[in-house]
Order: C-alpha cells, then structure tokens, then sequence
C-alpha cells in the first residue's frame, strides 16, 4: 500500500474544494454560523472541514470508502491485521477490548496499576479481575510492569481466566516483555489485551521498546495524541490473529463509536499515520537525541536523578522508553507536585505528570532543542535555589512521613465484590475518614497517572485512608469520585 497517501484527509479536502451547498449538520455550516472571535481564533480550514459523513465522506461507524482504506494503511504501517480509529482516546479502546474479549462472569488478570478506564470496562462486560501485583519500586516511588514470571503463575492459578490485560509502557516509560509474556499467554490458549496508550512511536524506531502489535498482542491500543501528532483524543485499536472473535469486536466498537464523529479528529489519525510510516525513524532520530541529552544534563545536577538504561534488569523493567523524562526530586526535598508548580509559575514550564517524588516530561517529536535547554535550565537553577519561605517553599510533608512509611503505595485491598456490582448496588456517602472497612461504590484515582487506589466492590483500608490523605495534603488532583475533594467517599449501603 501506498503509506504518503491520506486517503481520509483527501476525501474532506475534495468536499470542500468542490463548494458543496452545505444543509447538514454541524449547524455552524463550516464557520459560517460560529462566533467570530472563536472563528478568528481558530481559523477558517478547522471549520471547513469540520463536517458529518455523508455520500463521498466515509462513516466512521461502517466504513466502505475513505476510512476503509485509511484503517488499512494504518494496520499495515503498525502490522496489525486490522485497525480502528476511535474519537474517544483509549478509554474508549480499553472498554472495546474488554467488551469483546469477555462475557459477564468471565475472569480477566489485569495489573493493578491498570488505568481507570480499565474499570470501566470491567464494569460494562461484567468480568470478575483477577488482579496482578505489578513490581514496586518503593525507592523512586513508582509501580513498574508485571513479569512475565507473574504472568504464568496467575494462569496457573486461575485456568479458568479468559484473557490477560497488560500495561506496557507504564506513565513513567517502563515496558514490559510484551514477547516472552504474549508466548505464555498464547501457549495457554488465552487472549493477550495490551494498554499501549503511551507507546504509538514504538513500532517506528529500532531503539525503542517492542511495540505490541510486533509481539502479536491479540488487541492492543494506541493514544496516537499523547506521542503523535493527532488531535487531543485520538486513538487506534489494533488486531491480529484468529483469536478474537470479529463479528463481536465490530459491533463492540459501533457501541463505544459516535455517530457523529469529529471529522478533522478522524483525519488527523490519518495524517499522523502517514507521518510516522513515511519520517517516523527521523522525526524519533531527533527526539530520542534530545531526550538522551537532557537525560545526560539532568543527572549531572545535584539533587535530582532521571533513570534511563540502567533500570532495565530491575523487576518489572525489562525495556525504558527514552522519550521520557522521569524526574525524582525527592532530595532536593520538594514534592513532585511543589516541582510542577514552581516549574509553571516561575519558568511557565508544564511537565505531563506530578507525583509525590517525581515530575514527568514528555519528549516527543514536537519537541525543540530550545524547549529542552528552558526545561533543563529551570531545573539547575531550582537545584540552586535557597528555598525561601514563600508559597512555593517545601512543605516538609516527604520528611514528615518517610519514617512512618505512609508514603508508600498501599497493599492491594480485599475485592469482596465484583465491580459491576459495587457500581449499580445502593451506595451511601459518608465521611472518608470514617470509612475504614466499608465496600467502596466509586473509582479513586490520583490523576495524573489515573491509576485507581481503590475500587469498585474493594474494602477501603486504613492503609487506603492514610495515603489518600497524604497525597491530597500535597496537592494531588483525585478523579472519580463524586466528592473531588474525598471528604466524603460513596459506599456500598450495609
């Protein structure tokens, strides 16, 4: 196939060009109607092409045309045996590989450091997790990947499990090993779901970790926006094999898909796919280079440490993506969070990721030499600074708690029912102080990284309820409940 073509793209371009009298939707008939400050702002060729399919634009939902040759070329370019473009980010495409690979009651094993959306999924299939403990490196304060040594004991353990979900790479940029675990989890005669929402580059450059789709993952996803250059939500599914049953994953995906799609979203799928399969390998040339020179820059400032190839071999970390730029800042004796900030309000620097001891920056093929040496630059000048008492000063809360141990990730809570049922059952708010003990009825995750401390169907521990506490004392943002500040937590009614 021809990979410079965008055959998506074209088809909206050929519309306009051929000055179509538009009576459809959307109702701002391509600018004409829309405010025009907003018109002004964002430009005339957006809305142009801001459309609704119809006869010669491809239906994203039962594609025939445009976006039937658009998804073809994008399974070629990442060698999958078919591709889907979906407009929900891999939200979406999490809850698409569950629902097609489960049926209510049917276990799954899934990592603990699971995505919320993860969640989601098991709440619409109805699946019963059987969860796996990922590695834990309790020194930089991150959960790792699960081994491929777990991996077999869980199928040991539970014959009986349906799939095996995987996260690879995590937020931080450690992978796993996608081949030796898929051959496990294939000899088994399971099927193999990966979380690659992180990875999109990885199937375009050799010194990147192996991408899911070249270790044969059954299903497996892509956030073409977070590393690509596709608009903001913007993701694909991919499949290959004989293992999944396709007439179930089509008509999974016409559930989660709109029917009116943002069309220049589709099209920026098609676009960027077209990038990576004709100057992906020079375009990550450039950013892989950068990224190892800030690495380089960033361990030589005192205070700081930014892994890199030296990880690999730890438990969990079988390969590190490059592209990012982990950050402990424990010893300069700020939070990850205070870090996130100061870098904002002092530098106007804004990193992807803030956590109790780590900041996390994104290196992409967006990046520039210019926006590197700000960034570095920020970090040597925070690295020599006195730390006055201002608003930005650390709060001292690290040294408050590293003797107690409370800031350590709390163990994996008791599932004393399935997340489905949690969800739909009678729920009560009480106080979450007070609510050592009870089911929980809602996801609870410190976002960035999305990764839910407890969940539907588990008991809340005091483990739970102390960390929780620690970690919105410094700052961190919880989504999912329905008190965002978590004074109060929704339960399962006794």
């Amino acid at each position: 196939m021809d990979q410079t073509k965008t055959p998506y793209f074209q088809a909206l371009l050929d519309y306009v060009d051929a000055g179509v009298v538009p009576f459809h939707t959307p109702g701002h008939i391509q600018g004409n109607g829309m405010d025009a400050a907003f018109r002004e702002f964002i430009g005339d060729n957006i809305c142009a092409i801001d459309l609704t399919p119809m006869p010669g634009i491809d239906d994203l939902l039962q594609p025939t045309e445009s976006i039937k040759e658009a998804q073809a070329l994008a399974a070629q370019a990442y060698g999958a045996d078919r591709t889907f473009f979906l407009i929900n980010g891999s939200t979406s495409g999490n809850q698409c590989m569950m629902m097609t690979a489960l049926d209510p009651g049917q276990k799954i094993a899934v990592p603990r450091n699971s995505h919320k959306s993860m969640l989601g999924g098991l709440v619409m299939s109805g699946a019963e997790p059987v969860y796996m403990q990922p590695e834990v490196d309790e020194e930089l304060h991150m959960d790792h990947c699960v081994t491929p040594q777990t991996v077999a004991r869980t199928l040991a353990e539970h014959p009986d499990l349906a799939a095996v979900y995987l996260v690879s790479p995590t937020y931080y940029g450690v992978a796993a090993d996608l081949a030796k675990i898929a051959g496990i989890v294939h000899e088994a005669g399971k099927l193999l779901l990966v979380d690659e929402a992180w990875g999109p580059h990885f199937h375009f450059h050799p010194d990147l970790p192996l991408s899911a789709t070249a270790a044969r993952a059954d299903l497996s996803i892509n956030s073409t926006h977070k590393m690509l250059s596709a608009f903001s939500q913007c993701a694909m599914l991919h499949q290959i094999g004989e293992r999944v049953r396709i007439d179930r994953l089509l008509a999974v995906i016409k559930i989660f898909l709109s029917t009116s799609p943002n069309l220049p979203m589709v099209a920026s799928l098609d676009v960027a796919r077209k990038q990576m399969a004709t100057h992906g390998r020079e375009l990550l040339d450039r950013t892989i280079a950068l990224a190892r020179e800030a690495r380089e820059r960033i361990n030589r400032i005192d205070g700081l440490y930014c892994f890199g190839e030296e990880l690999k071999g730890r438990p969990g970390v079988f390969d590190v993506d490059p592209t990012k730029i982990a950050v402990t800042v424990r010893d300069l004796g700020y939070t990850g969070y205070e870090v996130s900030a100061l870098l904002r309000r002092r530098y106007n620097i804004q990193v992807e990721l803030a956590d109790l001891f780590n900041i996390v920056a994104l290196f992409t093929i967006g990046t520039t030499r210019d926006a590197m040496e700000r960034f570095v630059t920020a970090l040597e000048e925070l690295s020599r600074d006195e730390r006055p008492v201002d608003m930005f000063a650390p709060s001292g809360l690290l040294e408050q708690r590293l003797n107690r141990g409370s800031y350590r990730f709390p163990a994996v809570p008791p599932m004393r029912m399935l997340p489905r049922d949690a969800f739909l059952a009678p729920a009560e708010a009480v106080l979450f102080r007070k609510s050592k003990g009870r089911i929980c009825a809602e996801t609870i995750s410190p976002y960035p990284p999305g990764i839910p401390v407890v969940a539907p169907g588990e008991e809340i521990t005091e483990q739970i309820i102390d960390y929780l506490r620690l970690e919105l004392k410094a700052g961190v943002r919880i989504q999912g409940p329905y008190d965002a500040e978590l004074r109060t937590i929704r339960v399962v009614c006794e």
